[in-house]
């Protein structure tokens, strides 16, 4: 039993002085230290011995375990360090540093931050409100009465009786008039919801940013220089622009807004379809009966109200044409953001 433990560990010694790698030093960690390893089998062999020499046995089969582990663990901090080692001789510090590639903005949060950021400079304060909303603050406040037809202007999603996910950003107005009293100025940005058909130039999803402003004497002049001002400061001053006669419910008069197609100066082409008009917002004076619901007197206080759709204005901006791809978070459209 002696040659044997002598002989395994000649053995031992021989292939570890082989590895080159902690891949093959594990293998003969495998093949000797396991517990179904070759030491291991003469320790199963001792019951075979007898009693008298077993002391001496074992100490040898000890020494020999002892003896394998420490030379195992020297031999495999050595080739780990040698290839360590061999990496460090790989890396030219002469390269320049890989680029961190960093991320952008969405066009649609670069568009709904510059808008809310000019209006904010006009002296607009800016008001958020829940997108689940009732019918009462979505429909029926706004000038919507039960059996209007102007509510099939509005495919909703309802997600309970008289619950349902808002339409457009235009219930935050009667919340915002509900707790406060004129003159009210602010602007609401955020996202609405409405049911309709995904194509290119719709989608279920969007964003808003509406406008209100409530106090004596306020006139459609009003309304119409300060949407100017916005259109100067977003598209350039020499945009053209005009109005146009429009209905929503809970404005009367009621206009939209179009402006000279910056993309081919008014000549016509297809973003435009050929007209030399973008349209890019409605808007309108707030309607009496509006007033009614919030408690404002309607002979003493008017104002008016706009909406404008972000993604609308990021794809004139852009010229994008197809509304679908500004939510596929594809990175390589993003990038150019």
């Amino acid at each position: 039993m002696l040659v044997e433990i002598r002989q395994l560990r000649d053995q031992f010694d021989s292939e570890l002085e082989k590895v080159h790698s902690p891949e093959e030093a594990q293998s003969v960690r495998i093949k000797y230290l396991t517990r179904k390893g070759l030491i291991a089998q003469l320790f199963d062999n001792l019951r075979t011995i007898p009693p008298e020499d077993r002391p001496q046995i074992g100490k040898a089969l000890n020494d020999l375990r002892v003896h394998a582990q420490h030379a195992f663990e020297e031999r495999l901090a050595e080739v780990s360090s040698g290839e360590k080692d061999q990496g460090a001789k790989l890396v030219d510090l002469t390269l320049p540093g890989r680029p961190v590639w960093v991320g952008t903005e969405h066009p649609i949060s670069q568009t709904l931050n510059e808008i809310v950021r000019i209006f904010t400079r006009m002296g607009f304060d800016v008001a958020e409100g829940p997108e689940i909303e009732d019918d009462y603050h979505n429909f029926e406040a706004l000038n919507f009465p039960p059996d209007h037809p102007a509510r099939d202007m509005q495919d909703t999603f309802f997600v309970g009786e008289g619950i349902l996910l808002r339409t457009h950003t235009s219930p935050v107005q009667i919340r915002v008039m509900e707790t406060r009293k004129p003159p009210v100025r602010v602007v609401v940005p955020g996202r609405v919801y409405r049911n309709e058909a995904i194509s290119a130039r719709s989608y279920c999803l969007f964003h808003q940013v509406e406008g209100l402003y409530v106090d004596e004497g306020v006139t459609f002049s009003d309304l119409k220089g300060t949407l100017v001002f916005f259109a100067k400061q977003f598209y350039g001053e020499k945009i053209r622009y005009r109005f146009r006669p429009s209905f929503f419910p809970f404005t009367e008069p009621s206009a939209e807004m179009d402006i000279s197609c910056f993309l081919c100066n008014g000549k016509g082409c297809r973003i435009c379809k050929r007209t030399g008009w973008l349209e890019i917002l409605g808007c309108g004076m707030v309607h009496p009966n509006v007033y009614k619901y919030v408690r404002y007197d309607a002979e003493r206080y008017t104002g008016y109200a706009f909406g404008i759709g972000i993604e609308r204005t990021a794809m004139l901006r852009y010229g994008i044409d197809d509304i679908r791809i500004l939510f596929e978070n594809d990175v390589r459209f993003l990038s150019q953001f």
